[in-house]
This record gives C-alpha cells, sequence and structure tokens, in this order.
C-alpha cells in the first residue's frame, strides 16, 4: 500500500467520522463518549478550513485509511500562533507508516501558515504508538496531565508534547 496524502474535501467527511466514531467507541486518544454525526464532523472540518487550519486525508486504493490536521490550542487570540495536532488512522490500518506521513505533511503545512508551535494532547499516557511517533517527529513531552479523563470505567493521563516550528 501507497497511500496519498491529500487536502480533505467535504466528500472525505462521511469516511473520516467513520474512523473517528471506532476510536471514540473503543480507543483513548480521544475523550468523547458519544461518536459525532456526519453533519457534526462536516461543521467541524468547515470550520477549520474556512480559518486555514491544515486538514489532510491519507488515500489508499481508493479508501480513506486516516486522516489528520491541526487546529487552535486554545481559542484565546494570545494563542494564535500555536496549534494542536490530531491524528486518526482506519484501525485495519495502523502501524503502516500513514500517521507518519500525515504529521509530517501536517508539521509542514502548519509551518507553511506560520505558526510557532505545535501541540499534541495526547489522550492516555499507554499510548505509546502515538508518543513514539511525535518523538520521532521533533516533540519533547511537556507535561502529563494525572486522572484528567474518564472512560470505559477508568481514569485516564493526558501527555502534553510539544514541537518549535517557526523561530516567530
Amino acid at each position: 500500500m501507497n497511500p496519498t496524502i491529500r487536502p480533505t474535501t467535504s466528500d472525505d467527511i462521511p469516511a473520516i467520522q467513520a474512523i473517528y466514531a471506532h476510536h471514540v467507541m473503543h480507543g483513548t486518544g480521544t475523550f468523547e463518549l458519544d461518536p459525532p454525526s456526519v453533519a457534526a464532523m462536516q461543521s467541524r472540518f468547515l470550520e477549520l478550513s474556512g480559518r486555514d487550519y491544515p486538514s489532510l486525508t491519507a488515500e489508499a486504493d481508493g479508501e480513506v485509511v486516516g486522516y489528520g490536521y491541526a487546529g487552535p490550542f486554545r481559542e484565546r487570540r494570545a494563542y494564535r500562533h500555536t496549534v494542536e495536532d490530531s491524528i486518526y488512522l482506519h484501525p485495519d490500518k495502523r502501524g503502516l507508516g500513514i500517521g507518519s506521513l500525515l504529521l509530517q505533511q501536517l508539521i509542514e503545512a502548519s509551518t507553511a501558515r506560520d505558526f510557532t508551535q505545535m501541540v499534541a494532547l495526547i489522550g492516555d499516557s499507554g499510548n505509546r504508538a502515538s508518543v513514539a511517533l511525535h518523538a520521532k517527529w521533533g516533540f519533547e513531552t511537556t507535561g502529563t496531565l494525572r486522572d484528567v479523563g474518564f472512560k470505559f470505567d477508568r481514569w485516564l493521563d493526558v501527555v502534553i508534547m510539544q514541537r518549535r516550528l517557526t523561530h516567530g
């Protein structure tokens, strides 16, 4: 499989919603408890793309196999130069390097838009694959928020990782 990474379009949203719904229902990488609808995901996509945040889709053999985007780290104006990344893969396509391709291109797209910092808030300190992926691309762990989420009848941490994009 040789995935193509390209800008997300509205046509990708149903497949993206299905991938994300799987992670909501079965994973701890997101702390959402109920999968958002396709309409809600479409609204989220339009909001971010309308503000010129990068959104990328990984496609292989005509199928959406993953997606990633950078969005505001926080909404207060002083944070406007910092983005937070999110990457989700089809459950059958993990471990194939797709997440790495998505993160690499999100870093490039965010840098091209003059963002200066990228933050990853990784749900579940046991999410070693996501921590390793971010470390591979130059993110450093800057902290861990202990027991801040409760999902699947257990308390979950959030690992905070950060990478400088430009010298701003």
